[in-house]
C-alpha cells in the first residue's frame, strides 16, 4: 500500500492511537478527494458558500442533500482538527486515493471500544454508493463538523454535463430562443378583460410569473446535439433549483450499490438507515433583516401569510418552487375555494328565503296552534307520558328553515355546480398544462421501491437454494395472495367496527332518552331530545376523530404488505383503502339519521325492541332532516376546526418545540458547536420531512362529499367550506414554505385519481339528494297532499292526515304510562305520525292506501330526479370543452412553429453543403484552366487550391 507524504510529519503512536492501515485516516478527515468529495472540517463555515448554500469553493450549487448517522470518537475528532489545522488543503489525485472511509482499520486504545458491525457495514455501503455517484458524474462534498452532533451531510453538485445528459434522458422540455406572439382577444372581450384586470388587480399578487404574458418561448424537449435552439447564455440558470434536484434525484434513485449482498438504491438506503434523509435544499431564510431576496421569501410573503388570503395564488411560483405535482394541488385547492363561491351565495338565499316564510308555513303553523289540543303518543314505555304537539313548536319552526321547497332547487343546482366544477378544473388543468410545458408528457415507470426489491431478492434465495441459475424473479398474485386476504379481513373488519360504534351510539341515545324522561323536573323532561342529540353527536365527532388517525394507518400498513412495485402504485392503493375506510367513517352516523332513523320503530302497542328492552327511537314531529342537519353541522364544522385546523398547526407547533428542547440540551452540552451559525441543510433536516399530498387532498375530498351529499338538509354546508378553505390554502402554503423540508419536485400533468373519486362523489350526489329529498323531509308527503287531498288546494289539515289515531287500551301489558293524567285529564286516543287505518276500522293498526301512495310518488320522484339532474350533468359535460379553443390554437401554433424552425436548420445545412460543393467546383475549375507552367511557377496556388475545403 502507498503511503501519502502529507501523513509523514505525524507520530505514528500519539496519545495511544496506532495507525493500523493508513487508508483508515481519510475516514476522520485528512485525505480529499480531488473536486468530488471533501471532508470540511472548518469550525466557522465559509461566507463564500452562503452558510451551506454552495460547496466550500463558493462556485458550486448544492442540489441536494444525504443525511447519515455517525458514532464519532473523542480521540479521533481530536486527531481530525490537528491534521485540519496542519494541512487542511492538500489534495490528492484521483487515481492513487480511494473514496474516503474505504477500508477503514482505526484501531483505539482501550478506552475505545470497536464500532460495531452493523456501524461498518452502513459505512462500507455509504462509500461504494458515494463512489458510484461520483462515478455518475456528480460531485460531492462531506461535512461532519456540523452544529448537530452525530449527524453527517453529503453535498450533492450536478455540473452542467451531467445536467444536459440527464436533461435529455428525461425528455425535459426547456425553453429556446424562439419566441411567438400568444394570441390575444379583440374587440369587446379585449375591453371587458382589460376592465376585469384593473378591478382584480388589487387581489394579483405581486410576483413577476402571475403577470399576464403576451409572448412565450417555444419550448423542446433538451437534446445536447441542439443545444443551439437553447438560450444558453446563463447556464447557472437555465437549469433552476428545482429541476436540478429533480436530476439528481433520478440519478440517486438509478443509482445503486450491489457489493452489501445485494442491489440497493436510495429507496433501499433510507428504509435500512444507511441514510437517514434526503432531501434537496430550500432557497434561503424566509425572515430577517439582512435576508437576500429569493423564492422562498417572496412565496412567504405573497404566498404563505394570513394577511392576502383575498389574493389569488401565485400558482405559476409555487409550481416553480416545489414542482407541478404540488402545484396541481394549489391550483385545484383554488379552483374549488373559488367555485364555492356561487355555491355559497345561492345556499345562503335558500336559507334566507326558509328564514322569510317560516310564519306563512302552514304545517309548523298547525303544529304550534296550541287550539288544536292533539295529543300525542308516549316516546318511551312506563316512564315517559302523553304530550302537546304544540310544545315540539320550535322544531317544527326550525325545520322548515332547512325543508322547504327551495332546498329541492339547491339538490339540482349543486348536481350542476359539481358537475361544471369538474368541466372548469379540466379546462384550468389544460391552460396548466400549456403554461408549464406539460403537453405532450407521458409519465413513465417509476424505480421499484425498496420493500419490493427486498421482497423479490428474498424469493430469489429461496429459489438459489432448489436452481442454480434463477431467472429475475418478480412478485405473483400468488405471493400477494396472503396480504390480499389480510386485506380484505381486515377492511371488513374496520368497517364492521365503524357500524359497531354507530350502533353503540344508538343505544346510548336511546337508554338515555329514557333516563332522563324519568327526570322530576319539567325542563330536564322537555329538554329530553336537544340533550340527547347533542350529546350523541359530540361523541360521534370525537370517535370520527380518532379513527381517522387509527384508519390512516391501517390503511398504510395494509398497503405496505401487499409490496406494490413503484411508488405510484403504493401511492394509489393506499388512496383507496384510506378513503374507503374514511368515508365509511365520516359518513355512517350520518346515513343512519338520514335513512334509518324512525324508519323501524312499529307502533304504539306493537314497537320494535333493541336486546327486547331498547325501544328503537323516533324522528320528531317536525320529521328528520333537522337532526341530519344538526349531525352533518357539527361533524363538518368539528372535523374542520380540530382535525383540518388545530391539528395541522397544533403538531407541527409541539414537534418544533420538542426539536427545540433536544437542541437546546445538545448545545448545552457542547458550548462550542452552540457558537456556530447553522448550515442551511442543518436547518432544513430540522424540518419535518414532507409526507406526500394524500393527506391534504383527503380531507377536502371528504368536505366535498359534506357539500355535495347531503346539502338537501345543509344548505350553509357551502359556505362554512368556504371559510375553511380560506384559512386552509394559506395554512397549507405556510406548512409547505417555513415548517417543511423542500420536496423533489415530482411531474404531474393531472391531479390523478383524485379526479375520478371526485367525479364518483359527484355520481353518488346526485341519488342520495333525490332520497333525501324523497324519504327524509316532507317535500313529497306535502305534494301529495295538495295534489290528492287537500279540499282547498292549500296544506291545511296536512299535519292531522299524517297523523295515525291509537286506542291506549290496546297498550301491551306494561308499556302503557305510569302516570296516564299527566296532562290534567284522561287520554282515551293518542296520535303517532305514520299511514295507518285507525282503531275504528276493521283492520285496525294496518298500513293505509295512503301510504302507498306517498311511497310510489316518492320512488317515482326519486327516478325522475336521478335521471333528469344526470342527464343536464352529462349535458354540461358535453357543452363545455374539456380543452379551451384558445388553448388547443396555441398547442397547434407550437407544432407548427416548431416544424418551421427544424425546416428551416434543415434548409440551411443544405444551403450550406451547396455552398461547399459550389466553391469545391469552381476552385477545381480555376486550378485545371492554369496552364501547366503557371501552375508550376505557383505552386503555392495550386497546394492552395486543394487545400480549401481541408480549410472548410
Amino acid at each position: 500500500m502507498r503511503v501519502n507524504k502529507k501523513y509523514s510529519c505525524l507520530p505514528a503512536e500519539e496519545k495511544g492511537i496506532h495507525i493500523i492501515n493508513i487508508r483508515a485516516i481519510e475516514d476522520i478527515g485528512y485525505d480529499q478527494h480531488e473536486s468530488t468529495l471533501l471532508n470540511s472540517l472548518s469550525k466557522n463555515p465559509d461566507a463564500d458558500c452562503k452558510y451551506g448554500l454552495y460547496f466550500r469553493d463558493g462556485k458550486r450549487k448544492v442540489d441536494y442533500i444525504l443525511v447519515y448517522h455517525y458514532k464519532k470518537s473523542s480521540a479521533g475528532k481530536t486527531l481530525a482538527r490537528r491534521a485540519q489545522q496542519n494541512d487542511a488543503s492538500v489534495r490528492s489525485s484521483k487515481q492513487d486515493q480511494p473514496l474516503p472511509g474505504k477500508g477503514v482499520q482505526l484501531e483505539m486504545g482501550d478506552s475505545e471500544p470497536h464500532m460495531d458491525y452493523h456501524e461498518d457495514d452502513k459505512r462500507f455501503r455509504r462509500e461504494e454508493y458515494e463512489g458510484n455517484l461520483v462515478e455518475a458524474g456528480l460531485e460531492l462534498e462531506r461535512d461532519e463538523d456540523t452544529k448537530i452532533h452525530g449527524i453527517g451531510f453529503v453535498k450533492i453538485h450536478a455540473p452542467w454535463n451531467v445536467l444536459c445528459r440527464e436533461a435529455e434522458f428525461l425528455k425535459l422540455k426547456m425553453p429556446t430562443k424562439k419566441m411567438y406572439q400568444i394570441n390575444q382577444t379583440h374587440g369587446l372581450l379585449k375591453k371587458i378583460n382589460s376592465v376585469i384586470q384593473k378591478i382584480t388587480e388589487p387581489i394579483q399578487p405581486k410576483v413577476a410569473e402571475h403577470k399576464p404574458q403576451t409572448v412565450k418561448r417555444l419550448s423542446y424537449p433538451f437534446s445536447r446535439e441542439k443545444q443551439h435552439l437553447f438560450d444558453l447564455s446563463d447556464k447557472d440558470s437555465f437549469f433552476d433549483s428545482k429541476t436540478r434536484s429533480t436530476i439528481v434525484y433520478e440519478i440517486l434513485k438509478r443509482t445503486t450499490c450491489t457489493k452489501a449482498k445485494y442491489s440497493m438504491g436510495i429507496t433501499s438506503l433510507l428504509a435500512n438507515g444507511v441514510y437517514s434523509a434526503a432531501y434537496p435544499l430550500h432557497d434561503g431564510d424566509y425572515e430577517g433583516e439582512n435576508v437576500e431576496p429569493n423564492d422562498r421569501k417572496l412565496l412567504c410573503e405573497e404566498w404563505a401569510s394570513y394577511g392576502v388570503f383575498y389574493k389569488y395564488q401565485p400558482i405559476d411560483l409555487v409550481r416553480k418552487y416545489f414542482g407541478e405535482k404540488i402545484g396541481l394541488y394549489f391550483a385545484w385547492l383554488g379552483v374549488y375555494t373559488q367555485m364555492l363561491i356561487p355555491a355559497s351565495i345561492v345556499g345562503i338565499i335558500v336559507f334566507l328565503y326558509g328564514c322569510a316564510t317560516v310564519d306563512e308555513n302552514i304545517p309548523s303553523m298547525e303544529m304550534c296552534d296550541q287550539r288544536n289540543n292533539i295529543t300525542m303518543c308516549p316516546l318511551c314505555d312506563k316512564t315517559c307520558s302523553y304530550w302537546k304537539m304544540s310544545s315540539a313548536c320550535a322544531t317544527a319552526r326550525a325545520s322548515h328553515l332547512f325543508d322547504n321547497p327551495a332546498t329541492v332547487f339547491f339538490s339540482v343546482f349543486m348536481a350542476l355546480w359539481a358537475a361544471t366544477f369538474m368541466e372548469h378544473w379540466k379546462r384550468k388543468q389544460m391552460r396548466l398544462n400549456y403554461r408549464w410545458d406539460l403537453t405532450g408528457f407521458e409519465e413513465e415507470e417509476d424505480h421499484p421501491r425498496a420493500e419490493y426489491e427486498a421482497k423479490v431478492l428474498e424469493k430469489s434465495l429461496r429459489k438459489e437454494h432448489k436452481h442454480k441459475e434463477t431467472d429475475k424473479e418478480k412478485l405473483t398474485w400468488k405471493d400477494r395472495f396472503p396480504a390480499y386476504l389480510t386485506n380484505f379481513v381486515g377492511i371488513i373488519f374496520m368497517v364492521g367496527l365503524t357500524f359497531a360504534i354507530v350502533f353503540g351510539v344508538i343505544i346510548y341515545r336511546i337508554s338515555t332518552a329514557a333516563a332522563l324522561a324519568i327526570s322530576s323536573t319539567p325542563s330536564g323532561r322537555s329538554s329530553v331530545r336537544v340533550t340527547v342529540t347533542a350529546t350523541a353527536v359530540i361523541i360521534n365527532l370525537v370517535v370520527i376523530i380518532i379513527l381517522d388517525e387509527v384508519y390512516g394507518c391501517i390503511a398504510r400498513w395494509l398497503t405496505q404488505i401487499e409490496v406494490p412495485k413503484t411508488d405510484k402504485n403504493f401511492e394509489e392503493r393506499l388512496i383507496f383503502k384510506a378513503f374507503l375506510l374514511k368515508f365509511v367513517n365520516a359518513y355512517t352516523p350520518i346515513f343512519y339519521v338520514a335513512f334509518f332513523k324512525g324508519r323501524f320503530v312499529g307502533r304504539p302497542g306493537d314497537y320494535v325492541y333493541i336486546f327486547h328492552s331498547f325501544r328503537m327511537e323516533e324522528c320528531a314531529p317536525g320529521g328528520c332532516l333537522m337532526e341530519l342537519c344538526i349531525q352533518l353541522s357539527i361533524i363538518m364544522l368539528g372535523k374542520q376546526l380540530i382535525q383540518n385546523n388545530l391539528f395541522e398547526i397544533g403538531i407541527p407547533k409541539m414537534k418544533k418545540f420538542i426539536r427545540y428542547l433536544k437542541l437546546k440540551r445538545r448545545r448545552s452540552l457542547d458550548h462550542e458547536e452552540h457558537m456556530k451559525k447553522k448550515q442551511r441543510y442543518e436547518v432544513d433536516y430540522n424540518l419535518e420531512p414532507f409526507a406526500g399530498l394524500t393527506p391534504e387532498y383527503m380531507e377536502m375530498i371528504i368536505q366535498f362529499g359534506f357539500v355535495t351529499l347531503f346539502v338537501a338538509s345543509f344548505p350553509l354546508a357551502p359556505l362554512f367550506a368556504l371559510l375553511n378553505n380560506i384559512i386552509e390554502i394559506r395554512l397549507d402554503a405556510k406548512k409547505f414554505v417555513t415548517e417543511l423540508r423542500r420536496p423533489v419536485a415530482v411531474r404531474a400533468k393531472d391531479i390523478g385519481i383524485w379526479y375520478n373519486i371526485l367525479r364518483g362523489i359527484g355520481k353518488l350526489a346526485v341519488i342520495i339528494n333525490a332520497f333525501v329529498i324523497s324519504f327524509t323531509s316532507d317535500f313529497i308527503p306535502r305534494l301529495v297532499y295538495l295534489y290528492m287531498y287537500s279540499e282547498n288546494g292549500t296544506m291545511h289539515g296536512f299535519v292531522n292526515h299524517t297523523l295515525s289515531s291509537f286506542n291506549v287500551s290496546d297498550f301491551q301489558a306494561g308499556t302503557a304510562p305510569n302516570d296516564p293524567l299527566d296532562l290534567g285529564y284522561e287520554v282515551q286516543i293518542c296520535r303517532y305520525k305514520d299511514y295507518r287505518e285507525p282503531p275504528w276500522s276493521e283492520n285496525k293498526y294496518d298500513i293505509s292506501k295512503d301510504f302507498w301512495a306517498v311511497l310510489a310518488a316518492r320512488l317515482a320522484f326519486v327516478i325522475v330526479f336521478q335521471n333528469l339532474v344526470m342527464f343536464m350533468s352529462e349535458f354540461v359535460d358535453w357543452i363545455i370543452p374539456d380543452i379551451p379553443k384558445d388553448i388547443s390554437q396555441q398547442i397547434h401554433k407550437e407544432k407548427v412553429l416548431m416544424v418551421e424552425v427544424f425546416m428551416r436548420e434543415e434548409q440551411g445545412k443544405l444551403q450550406m453543403l451547396e455552398t461547399w460543393k459550389d466553391k469545391d467546383k469552381r476552385k477545381g475549375e480555376n486550378c485545371n484552366n492554369h496552364s501547366p507552367r503557371l501552375s508550376r511557377s505557383r505552386s503555392g496556388s495550386l497546394s492552395s487550391c486543394h487545400s480549401y475545403p481541408l480549410d472548410v
